[in-house]
């Protein structure tokens, strides 16, 4: 089943909560790749330091201001797509970024798009449980770009399902990562001692 806006209007701790175990899909001319979220972070609000809406309403941010339930893709230092879910309701600013998944479907065709990046170069292949760790890996091995900045995560190429995969005794908060403010707040959910969480793993 595909999560509806109305999961996304909500409290943004909540969605990124309820996200974990959630399945990304994404339908490209290659094939359909699809991976469950194991780590994910929430951004709220102007009075978030590392939110993006902290230096108001911008024309990069105005997604974090538009309705639930769309997907917010922006590049990360000028080369990374990351993958945002927008959250509550409109003219509130808030998202959660989606940070690893574990692939399920179409991994040779992740393994692929993880092998043309220049960096790999002469780097032997990417292990399973590495495909989809870190934002910008996952984008670039399901195919997420800037075009899909934007694009409703109810219908069409990107699409958020719920397949019954649930973690609820192993979710662990734990600080943000990857910002330099707003690290204090521990509004970042893992699946408790998962191979493919970025980052430290959280002790729980």
């Amino acid at each position: 089943m595909i999560l509806p806006v109305d999961f996304y209007r909500r409290p943004t701790l909540d969605v990124a909560r309820d996200l974990i175990g959630k399945v990304v899909v994404y339908k490209a001319k290659q094939g359909t790749t699809a991976g469950a979220i194991v780590e994910a972070e929430a951004y709220i609000g102007e009075d978030d330091p590392a939110c993006h809406a902290a230096v108001g309403r911008t024309e990069r941010n105005a997604p974090l201001y538009g309705p639930p339930g769309r997907a917010y893709v922006y590049l990360n230092y000028g080369l990374h797509s990351m993958l945002n879910a927008v959250t509550e309701d409109e003219h509130h600013p808030a998202a959660v970024l989606i940070r690893a998944l574990e692939p399920i479907d179409g991994l040779a065709l992740m393994r692929r798009r993880r092998s043309r990046a220049p960096w790999r170069k002469g780097k032997p292949p990417v292990p399973d449980h590495e495909l989809c760790r870190g934002p910008g890996n996952l984008c670039l091995a399901m195919g997420i770009t800037l075009a899909d900045n934007l694009r409703p995560l109810t219908r069409g190429p990107l699409t958020i399902h719920d397949r019954g995969i649930t973690h609820d005794d192993e979710i662990v908060w734990d600080g943000r990562i990857g910002i330099r403010v707003g690290t204090d707040k521990m509004w970042r959910a893992t699946v408790k001692a998962h191979p493919s969480v970025s980052g430290r793993k959280p002790k729980g």
